[in-house]
């Protein structure tokens, strides 16, 4: 089953513009894959302001959420994965929700991988008439 995170993502986003409120996201930028200006990393972490005024060009999708933003004046092109994601709430009241880290497994990639510790099983056919 896909992560729930990039759906909650949307969905907060969603919300908290719909009343409006700032919305911050808050991202572990040592993740694999984040492009973030790492000049404003702080602890490892950054958070980003994606208030509609503050960034163009946003995409929220399942597999990265990508914008443009200006840092210091220059356009930046700011790439996450949504694993990448510690949280997105409110600038003014804080309302919104922390993620807990995501471990990266995957069921689809180990199901059709045979154990090699185990020894396999022959497939069977049957004729349909």
């Amino acid at each position: 089953m896909s992560s729930n995170r990039p759906y909650l993502i949307r969905a907060l986003y969603e919300w908290l513009v719909d009343n409006d409120k700032t919305p911050y996201l808050m991202v572990n930028a040592g993740y694999a894959g984040a492009v973030v200006p790492r000049r404003f990393v702080d602890d490892g972490r950054i958070v980003l302001n994606l208030a509609p005024s503050a960034i163009s060009g946003l995409e929220l999708g399942n597999e990265w959420i990508g914008f443009s933003a200006r840092f210091d004046g220059a356009a930046e092109d700011i790439l996450i994965p949504p694993g990448a994601v510690m949280g997105i709430y409110a600038k003014e009241n804080g309302q919104g929700m922390l993620f807990p880290d995501e471990e990266v497994t995957s069921d689809e990639d180990t199901e059709d991988e045979p154990d090699p510790s185990k020894p396999g099983k022959r497939p069977s056919l049957k004729v349909v008439k």
